[in-house]
């Protein structure tokens, strides 16, 4: 008796993450973050059983932006500060697809700030992963958003002059519904990580530290295995919030008190002064996505995707008259 064949939209056998792995080989320095960084998403997409065709993995410029040659997945690697937006368009015209972003802090905190906040603004449903190493590693090590005033790595002929952009808060202030932090080094928990990103419903930020071992000096896997002072004891640098009580997930979302309270807590976290950094989810709330209310106001997305709209009849003869709208635009 015969079979019949699979589902495209199925896996025939369970997906192992050495499948996600490409035929490309990495060309990043020895001891780079981006390695461990590549390898956890290969990891979640795997433990989730995502297939490869509904993945769609956006990229922009910078080390971090091969990160796209190196998953087997659909990818793109995009323009400098642009991959949420190529990838907006991508969800707004596929729902249905898992969207990752991925970008440098200089990619996304530097020239593609402003689409960082609108992204935020919409909430789509889009995982972003940031490479936060704090300095251009693409580019010789200049200072990028997030290296703090007054450090000097040994990429920079003086000390650094700016005042740093905190993603965490301006991620918070501009709408991320999902904000959380992991560590390049840490396989386990950045891999978890990453799939508690995409099972959320809304946009999420993750913003990953990793070493540049060619132009930080600073933040070196050496500094992130140090321990501090904490409350008079000698503590791990990089812990885990959970392990201290720390939950940033809101329970209602309609409950504003409870609402302002997550947020006042997350800000606090993000602000604390001490020596030591937190790994794991700062805030999360369910929201209305973007594709969600965008329904509301075209009805036809109840129905199907922009993507499967017919544009065009069997012999290519436009279906749709889109005179109305290009007529406007002529001067």
């Amino acid at each position: 008796m015969a079979t019949s064949a699979p589902s495209p939209h199925t896996l025939s056998a369970p997906l192992k993450a050495s499948q996600l792995k490409s035929d490309k080989h990495p060309d990043w320095c020895v001891g780079c973050g981006d390695f461990g960084i590549t390898n956890a998403v290969q990891q979640a997409l795997a433990s989730m059983q995502l297939p490869p065709w509904e993945v769609y993995f956006f990229t922009g410029v910078g080390c971090s932006g091969k990160t796209s040659h190196y998953v087997q997945a659909y990818g793109a690697h995009t323009l400098h500060g642009r991959s949420l937006a190529f990838a907006s368009g991508a969800k707004l015209a596929n729902p249905h697809l898992t969207v990752l972003v991925a970008g440098g802090d200089g990619d996304g905190y530097g020239i593609g700030a402003g689409h960082f906040v609108h992204a935020g603004r919409r909430n789509l449903d889009m995982t972003y992963i940031v490479f936060d190493n704090e300095v251009y590693g693409l580019t010789k090590g200049q200072a990028a958003p997030t290296l703090p005033m007054g450090d000097q790595p040994k990429s920079l002929a003086a000390p650094h002059i700016t005042q740093p952009i905190n993603p965490f808060a301006l991620a918070l202030t501009c709408g991320y519904t999902f904000i959380a932090r992991s560590y390049a080094y840490d396989a386990k928990h950045l891999k978890a990580t990453i799939q508690k990103a995409i099972e959320h419903k809304g946009m999420a930020l993750i913003d990953v530290l990793q070493p540049c071992p060619t132009y930080n000096d600073l933040r070196t896997k050496e500094f992130f295995a140090e321990e501090v002072s904490f409350e008079g004891t000698k503590v791990p640098r990089v812990y885990y919030m959970e392990d201290e009580g720390y939950n940033g997930v809101v329970s209602n979302p309609h409950d504003a008190d409870e609402v302002n309270a997550k947020r006042k807590e997350a800000f606090d976290k993000i602000y604390s002064q001490e020596e030591r950094t937190g790994l794991g989810v700062y805030y999360q709330v369910e929201l209305p996505t973007y594709h969600e209310l965008l329904k509301q106001n075209m009805p036809v997305l109840r129905d199907c995707a922009p993507i499967d709209l017919q544009y065009y009849d069997a012999d290519m003869n436009p279906t749709t008259d889109l005179t109305s709208g290009w007529s406007a635009l002529i001067v």
